[in-house]
């Protein structure tokens, strides 16, 4: 009874709440650094390439004081390029943490819920049915692409677009018609990426050689597609989706405890899982029709920011944003590395970080 008494009077309120203060500068100091860390690694991809930069050419090519190539160089071939990184793994790093939270699912992703394969299948049947334009970079299409190339061009990614979204809303009819718990939706996007796989092969199988070659080019996930125009989209819809989920911040905490938990706090699970998961779907749907596959950055970013700052969803919605913006240009920075022509898809690079996580995932879930 003594040490009972002990435990109580040394759990003094303004200990707790100093200990809380530390712990919650610790977290802004932590996103901060890892804000910093970004900006860092921004700085070294404009100035990594084969016309090679300095830091004071990178500033006026930023601000608007340097002409000629340099600008050429930074404004119209390496800032897409990073820009489109950043926004990306962004999208894909709060679609994944949502899908996660939603289900209560430590595998739920955009790839493991088959929104990934089904803007494959959409982009290969725009390619070898459609008979839709190559797809090449964005440096290329400036350098006097013809409008059909063009015009195939957004055929493709509105085709892949309809096919993710496809894919979401046959999950989320599933899910709401026959009322099916979080680990058979799982099951069920696996059941629809092997579907959406063997049907991609299928029309492949029909494809010339060609048609071929373009519809696998395609699945290789590539940030170097992306023009202005995609990313200016894909930002707004992304920041949009980001700050209703920041607004809901309080609801996803309050589910983290179970729904019995979470509905005798006033939240609509049935609503907030619906919404939440189109949302999600919406944003990777964007990312995937845009860019092509990056496969698992979805189901990476949001257990990284776990691990560094809690299941507090006031700071695991930022920084799961931030994580997935640090890895995925990470990643193509050290495509870019490797081959040193920049031709090394960054879809390959994710699949290398996920897939050893997945598997870590599985085992660890099948041991409890």
């Amino acid at each position: 009874m003594t040490s009972s008494n002990e435990t109580v009077a040394t759990s003094d309120p303004k200990d707790l709440l100093d200990s809380y203060k530390a712990d919650l500068r610790g977290k802004i100091w932590l996103f901060f650094a890892l804000f910093f860390f970004l900006l860092l690694l921004v700085l070294f991809s404009i100035s990594f390439g084969s016309y090679r930069l300095d830091l004071w050419q990178i500033i006026r090519s930023l601000v608007g004081l340097e002409e000629g190539p340099s600008k050429i160089v930074v404004w119209d071939i390496r800032m897409p390029r990073i820009v489109t990184a950043i926004v990306t793994g962004c999208a894909l790093g709060i679609s994944g943490m949502a899908i996660q939270s939603l289900l209560r699912n430590p595998l739920g992703s955009p790839f493991t819920l088959g929104i990934s394969q089904g803007a494959a299948f959409g982009a290969a049947f725009s390619i070898v049915v459609l008979g839709a334009g190559a797809i090449g970079p964005v440096a290329f299409q400036s350098a006097g692409m013809e409008p059909s190339s063009l015009s195939g061009l957004y055929t493709t990614t509105t085709c892949a677009f309809l096919g993710a979204i496809g894919a979401t809303i046959v999950i989320l009819l599933l899910a709401r018609l026959r009322r099916m718990t979080p680990e058979a939706i799982i099951l069920a996007g696996v059941a629809l990426s092997s579907l959406f796989t063997s049907g991609t092969i299928l029309v492949q199988y029909s494809a010339t050689e060609e048609e071929i070659a373009r519809a696998v080019f395609w699945t290789f996930g590539d940030v170097t597609r992306s023009g202005w125009t995609e990313i200016a989209i894909l930002s707004a819809v992304t920041f949009l989706v980001v700050v209703y989920y920041f607004f809901s911040r309080w609801n996803f905490n309050a589910l983290s405890a179970g729904e019995e938990v979470s509905q005798s706090l006033g939240v609509h699970v049935k609503r907030m899982r619906l919404w939440g998961m189109f949302l999600a779907a919406l944003v990777a749907a964007l990312a995937t029709a845009f860019n092509g596959v990056i496969a698992f950055l979805g189901l990476l970013a949001p257990h990284i920011g776990r691990r560094l700052v809690g299941p507090d969803y006031r700071f695991l919605i930022p920084f799961s944003c931030l994580i997935g913006s640090v890895l995925l240009l990470a990643a193509d920075t050290a495509g870019r590395l490797i081959l040193g022509s920049g031709t090394l898809p960054v879809g390959v690079l994710t699949s290398f970080m996920g897939a050893p996580l997945f598997l870590y995932l599985l085992i660890k879930g099948m041991t409890k």
